[in-house]
């Protein structure tokens, strides 16, 4: 099944519906922001497909904090070029959305029980400003993140979720950035996807669709496949974040589903009424 039928079933699925859907895109190189590739272009026609927000809430892999979980609630969040090495028209790109601090407030105050905190210093990394140019290309949707606390394990990510479950009742599109399988050490441009990068997107797939979070959190149940799929497991947990805020409600239905660089999972997500 091609991208374009998979975007037109869920388009005809997404019915308008007083809950927001969920989304967890694999976003990849950051070039795909600045390239015309079927990753974008799927973007954009997700884009055409979503019910409008009040407001979006990102949880991005770029994010990270030790400890604490933190809210940004800053007015006009900045655009942050966080890559090294990339073409010039990459820095050059701005993502203009305000933030919503009434709203971002509430949600620290939701995660307290989480260790969360307020600031006004992060922005829009480009694990949120690289999907969202695609989405909602007119930035006139307010927009602020949530960091992923690190110091926590993998199943602290999925109360996460279910914690902030609540606020697709309200009209709040909440949208994980990162990656399924994300082993830069591994690359191969060009090259075929790597045995153990197939086996753990598949593994994540079958798990998600059984609806079984418990093992898709248990290191244990992983083993040595997540270190493979995953050096640092900050590209993984926005995937969790998203599979903890659904319930047995929701239709799952998969998008993207290729193996880029031999290592890379773009393997994208929506679960909706």
């Amino acid at each position: 099944m091609t991208i374009a039928t998979d975007l037109q079933n869920l388009r005809d699925r997404l019915a308008p519906s007083d809950r927001m859907p969920l989304v967890f895109l694999g976003h990849g190189s950051p070039m795909n922001a600045i390239e015309d590739t079927k990753f974008s272009r799927a973007w954009t026609e997700l884009g055409q497909s979503l019910p409008r927000p009040k407001a979006i809430l990102v949880v991005s892999a770029h994010w990270m904090t030790q400890g604490t979980t933190l809210v940004d609630v800053s007015k006009m969040p900045r655009t942050i070029h966080d890559f090294y090495g990339f073409p010039q028209a990459l820095y050059d790109q701005q993502y203009a959305a305000e933030g919503d601090p009434e709203l971002a407030r509430t949600v620290a105050s939701l995660l307290a029980s989480h260790h969360a905190e307020e600031d006004d210093t992060w922005g829009l990394d480009h694990g949120a400003w690289t999907v969202l140019k695609f989405l909602y290309p007119d930035a006139d949707v307010p927009v602020f993140q949530v960091s992923i606390d690190m110091g926590r394990d993998l199943d602290h990510q999925l109360e996460i979720g279910r914690t902030l479950s609540e606020l697709r009742d309200r009209g709040v599109l909440i949208l994980g950035s990162g990656n399924v399988v994300h082993n830069l050490r591994a690359m191969r441009p060009g090259g075929a996807p790597q045995d153990f990068a197939t086996e753990f997107d598949t593994l994540f797939k079958d798990k998600l669709e059984d609806r079984d979070l418990a093992h898709l959190a248990d290191r244990n149940k992983l083993g040595s496949l997540l270190t493979m799929a995953h050096p640092s497991v900050d590209h993984y947990m926005p995937a969790l974040t998203i599979a903890g805020a659904s319930d047995d409600k929701d239709k799952l239905t998969f998008m993207t589903d290729a193996i880029d660089l031999g290592s890379v999972s773009m393997r994208s997500f929506v679960f909706h009424a």
